[in-house]
């Protein structure tokens, strides 16, 4: 399985992923669907890849870590600054093989990190920032997170992100706890939209993602003791809800990848519990569900699609899962217009696959039938 960047490439009577016994014939001209025709010839004849093959829109991840080498930061700080580099750019091979063709780094990747990346190894993949995230050690009030705001805006990046409650390093009865006043909280969002930048926040649940809602934050992120009530609100918003359902399921096995130990592994598996609720409440209120891994390290970059195996597994459709992960996500970002989906003068980002991937028995099998990746261009 290759990656490419595609600014002209024609595929014939290629089946587009979700819809059935049509094939079509589509044109990519200057990184975009130029044109989008269904086939005149009989669907049993051979295509000009000499076998049946099947287009999707590229995977966009909302919510990874490729600054990220390591689980405990500390254990990254012993490591020299190449071999840093070198793991990260690893980090954004593995992401596009995995037919993520952007993401949206939540937290610890710098803006001029992506560039040298992106220029260096040369790696196609488009990348969202957040930079630093603002969490427990920021909140010192109105004035301190005015120039803290503005430090990261002047890094380059396009989004702030809040840390709104603890994670999986705070016990159970204190994990929903603010770590921000409201008066903060909200000056951060408003201070951030003054200046045309998104916020995402992340929260386990409690009174923080009602507080999202009415400062009009994108998306809230993890949010696995959402609510009914609440989920029928963030129906009403244009607050998105990024769930990252699978790495709880990750982080919960004491003998997996991530190797944590007992009592991170029982927080990570009452978490990975609650999930399923959550997304229900957030699925039959009509809420936007988008595609987030929150993967970080080595051992789990470039394993994004295992996310669309537990989204479906916690209720949604086979349907919805791929369209939080592609056409919902572009949404957040602000590109709803021009990527996400297989339609013309849209952003020319696929997936080519040798089996039909809405048939796929799991990630591992769909990963597997993938063949290429083929990136077009953002304006």
């Amino acid at each position: 399985m290759g990656a490419e960047f595609q600014q002209d490439q024609t595929f014939e009577k290629i089946y587009i992923a979700g819809i059935a016994d049509k094939r079509f014939d589509i044109t990519i001209s200057n990184g975009r669907f130029s044109s989008i025709r269904e086939s005149i010839t009989s669907t049993d004849q051979p295509n000009n890849l000499a076998k049946d093959v099947w287009i999707s829109p590229g995977i966009i991840d909302l919510h990874t870590h490729l600054a990220w080498t390591d689980f405990d930061h500390a254990d990254q700080l012993k490591r020299a600054d190449l071999e840093v580099e070198v793991l990260q750019a690893q980090a954004f091979e593995a992401t596009l093989r995995a037919g993520v063709t952007t993401v949206r780094d939540a937290g610890g990747l710098q803006p001029s990190t992506v560039q040298h990346i992106g220029q260096h190894y040369n790696q196609p993949l488009r990348v969202h920032t957040c930079g630093d995230m603002l969490g427990a050690h920021d909140a010192r009030g109105i004035k301190y997170l005015e120039s803290r705001v503005t430090e990261i805006i002047n890094s380059g990046a396009s989004w702030i992100k809040i840390l709104a409650t603890g994670g999986l390093g705070s016990p159970s009865d204190t994990v929903l706890n603010p770590i921000f006043s409201e008066e903060e909280f909200t000056f951060i969002v408003r201070s951030a939209h003054a200046r045309n930048i998104k916020v995402l926040v992340h929260t386990w649940g409690g009174i923080t993602i009602d507080w999202a809602i009415n400062a009009g934050v994108e998306s809230i992120e993890h949010g696995m003791y959402l609510t009914e009530a609440q989920a029928n609100r963030l129906a009403q918003s244009k607050t998105a809800f990024v769930p990252t359902a699978s790495i709880y399921r990750i982080a919960a096995d004491p003998s997996g990848v991530l190797s944590l130990n007992q009592e991170i592994c029982d927080r990570a598996a009452r978490a990975a519990e609650a999930h399923p609720k959550a997304i229900n409440y957030a699925k039959r209120a009509g809420a936007r569900i988008a595609f987030g891994t929150d993967y970080a390290t080595p051992a789990l970059h470039g394993c994004n699609l295992e996310e669309l195996e537990t989204l479906i597994d916690c209720g949604l459709t086979r349907k919805e899962a791929w369209q939080a992960a592609t056409e919902f996500a572009a949404e957040v970002l602000g590109y709803g217009n021009s990527l996400g989906r297989i339609e013309e003068n849209f952003t020319a980002d696929a997936i080519i696959f040798d089996a039909d991937p809405y048939k796929s028995q799991n990630a591992k099998a769909l990963q597997e039938s993938i063949v290429t990746v083929v990136t077009g261009v953002v304006e």
